[in-house]
């Protein structure tokens, strides 16, 4: 044994990748031979050797880098049986003499050395790889240090290699969009992206912001906070290799819609503490109807339905104002009815469908500009009752509460909160956002080079084998041409096989976390031999397998824990608060634009416009606090412009005491003790 490597060993004693660990040896048989793209290899048992092991064989014309991917133990015994029998049939008994044991392993090439001609990897040494061979071996030694972005630490042994991504190839423009899978609450799939996230913010040199969907619970909804809990000294040092400060997100911005009653924001993150930095998310009748098919029924919606829906945005709703032709105008003037009319709001669009349903049935009309009248009310159903289906994400006014378009901040994270939405406000949230933030990258009006949509539930949004919907439109254009525009897709779903094949394909870098077996039976892990598969069905949490460009073979590393606090953390330290009364959620949001306003001053503008019972007007009240929000007076002018934005009180009919009242002149007149003539009354 020494002699034959006694040649090796001088010749590797030379070479700058010298100090390597000898464990074995490359053989090929027959039946196995050694191909240019997998080879096998024998090692002692002890020999510190496992399934996702770097391994470099080393000969003087050639240098091989693979990675292990099974693995297999023989002895000399040529049969069961022929053990059974030494032992007399007793596990308890001795054997005279201790059968040699043999490991031999089979791995999978990442590269050659040099790379042209490939050849066969050849028989020779085969050692274990150092921090600098995982560099060279996953081709990370050609990524420039200013595009490497850290994704986890490679470990074997005593080894811990830092291991690198190429900006280029996830953000854009070379490849782009990454896909992050595993099953839930086991594989750590939030956990991956946040720390991802976090490493961009820190290493990239381009502008970058992100745009996250909370769809579940408070599990994005306290990622500027510290973790409850202090970091591992294990996860410390991960942090050090990788050149990275356990830190939460420094600048992170929470937008949520409002609940029905409009005054109260739907999301968990309600604590006294915290509230003040979520901002209100709602959309008018501008916003809403460029995607409006989201909320239609497609069945319901056919051809004559679409093309009245694109005569409304194009000549109505985009406009601002409709005018009425000269038969229509006439009619309208005869009716008292203005012949022009401003849309800008639901409330408006109403008013437009009652004065064109008026005149087609007041002129025994049938049709409208071509648009039959039954095609015409089947939409003015569907779309009127819009602000009350989704009646806190949809306004009835032209108030806005919106992302800051066009004004997007370097390293900042954008939370918007969904999760106590229904699926189809979801729907709608996720598309417009979405779709604007392609449209405002495509003429670079956004205020960064690059922004990171991170969705869970990929499963949800785009199934596989589904009916293409508007969702599902959006984020295949994303995928197809987003890493051109600076927009890129990270995602995560619990079964990757049942996510669309469009939105798997377009990613260049996916992550897989602990994978159950029922999905690892999909065609699509057929990729992964047996004994990868059995170690992705046993990671544990922080640890995945990477496959990217630039790794000719997917590699297992660990990531540390982000340095955040967890969802269900922060439902237990920040616990939400019950929703406000209307004069409590009044004074709270004035006061925040000036510190000086009572709370009896608010009660005593809100009082005035109780009716009779004493019930206040909830929309007047809304509307103006809406509108002062939106305004922004200066401090000392905020409490006059909520007072004059508030309608004066209806007034009052008062009624006399019954006994101040006269008679009613009928019965003045009237004489009940007169006898009455005779009538036909039967009765009398």
């Amino acid at each position: 044994m020494q002699d034959l490597y006694g040649e090796w060993q001088e010749m590797v004693n030379g070479l700058p990748l010298s100090g390597r660990q000898l464990i074995g040896r490359v053989v090929g048989t027959e039946r196995q031979p050694n191909t240019a793209f997998q080879f096998h290899f024998w090692a002692t048992p002890d020999s510190p050797v496992g399934i996702g092991t770097l391994v470099v064989v080393q000969t003087p014309q050639r240098t091989v880098w693979g990675v292990v991917i099974e693995g297999q133990g023989y002895n000399d015994v040529a049969s069961p049986m022929f053990d059974y029998l030494g032992a007399d049939g007793d596990p308890n008994s001795q054997p005279p003499t201790l059968r040699p044991e043999i490991r031999v392993y089979t791995a999978a090439v990442l590269r050659h050395d040099p790379e042209q001609p490939v050849q066969p990897v050849p028989i020779g040494p085969v050692y274990l790889a150092t921090e600098e061979d995982v560099l060279i071996a996953l081709r990370i030694d050609t990524i420039p240090e200013e595009r490497r972005i850290p994704i986890g630490v490679y470990q074997s042994g005593s080894l811990k290699a830092p291991v690198y991504l190429d900006a280029d190839f996830l953000l854009g423009p070379e490849a782009g969009h990454l896909n992050v899978t595993g099953t839930s609450g086991l594989a750590a799939k939030t956990s991956a992206i946040q720390f991802l996230v976090s490493a961009i913010f820190q290493k990239v040199r381009r502008s970058v912001a992100a745009v996250c969907f909370n769809v579940k619970g408070g599990d994005l909804l306290f990622m500027d906070q510290p973790p409850a809990h202090q970091l591992s000294e294990e996860d410390l040092e991960l942090y050090r290799l990788l050149g990275l400060r356990p830190e939460p997100f420094p600048r992170v911005e929470y937008y949520a819609p409002f609940k029905p009653d409009r005054v109260n924001l739907a999301t968990l993150r309600t604590h006294p503490q915290l509230r003040h930095t979520v901002k209100p998310l709602m959309w008018g009748l501008q916003e809403v109807m460029r995607y409006v098919e989201v909320l239609l029924n497609r069945d319901d919606v056919d051809v004559k339905a679409d093309a009245f829906l694109q005569f409304l945005r194009q000549r109505v709703i985009e406009p601002g104002r409709f005018r009425f032709q000269e038969e229509e105008a006439e009619f309208m003037q005869e009716m008292g009815l203005p012949t022009e009319l401003r849309v800008t709001n639901f409330t408006e669009l109403v008013t437009w469908f009652e004065q064109v349903l008026s005149f087609m049935e007041r002129t025994n009309k049938r049709q409208w500009r071509s648009f039959a009248i039954e095609t015409i009310r089947k939409i003015q159903n569907r779309l009127v009752n819009l602000t009350t289906r989704f009646a806190g994400l949809v306004a009835e006014s032209e108030i806005v509460y919106d992302l800051p378009w066009g004004q997007f901040q370097d390293r900042t994270l954008y939370v918007i909160d969904v999760a106590n939405l229904s699926a189809e406000a979801q729907d709608l949230v996720f598309t417009r956002i979405v779709a604007e933030l392609r449209e405002r990258m495509e003429k670079r009006q956004l205020g960064v080079e690059t922004v990171i949509v991170m969705v869970d539930e990929l499963n949800h949004y785009a199934p596989v084998n589904a009916r293409e919907t508007y969702v599902m439109r959006t984020l295949r254009d994303i995928c197809a041409r987003g890493r051109y525009l600076g927009l890129v897709l990270f995602g995560a779903q619990q079964f990757r096989s049942q996510v669309d094949k469009q939105l798997i394909g377009n990613a260049s870098t996916s992550l897989y976390g602990r994978i159950e077996m029922e999905e690892m039976a999909q065609p699509g892990y057929q990729i992964f031999g047996p004994a990868v598969k059995e170690k992705m069905g046993a990671l544990s949490p922080g640890e995945v397998l990477v496959r990217h460009p630039y790794f000719t073979q997917p590699i297992f590393v660990r990531f540390p824990r982000p340095a955040l606090m967890r969802g269900q953390d922060g439902l237990q330290r920040y616990q939400p608060e019950p929703d406000l009364s209307l004069e409590e959620a009044v004074w709270r949001n004035l006061r925040d634009l000036d510190p000086a306003i009572t709370r009896n001053a608010i009660a005593d503008i809100i009082a005035r416009t109780c009716d009779g019972s004493g019930t206040p007007n909830h929309q007047a009240v809304v509307e103006a606090l809406n509108r002062v929000l939106v305004e922004r007076p200066p401090a000392g002018q905020v409490l006059a412009r909520f007072e004059r934005f508030i309608p004066e009180r209806p007034s009052v009919r008062t009624v006399a005491p019954v006994d101040d009242l006269p008679p009613p002149p009928f019965l003045q007149d009237l004489g009940w003790d007169d006898e009455p003539e005779d009538t036909d009354d039967p009765f009398r």
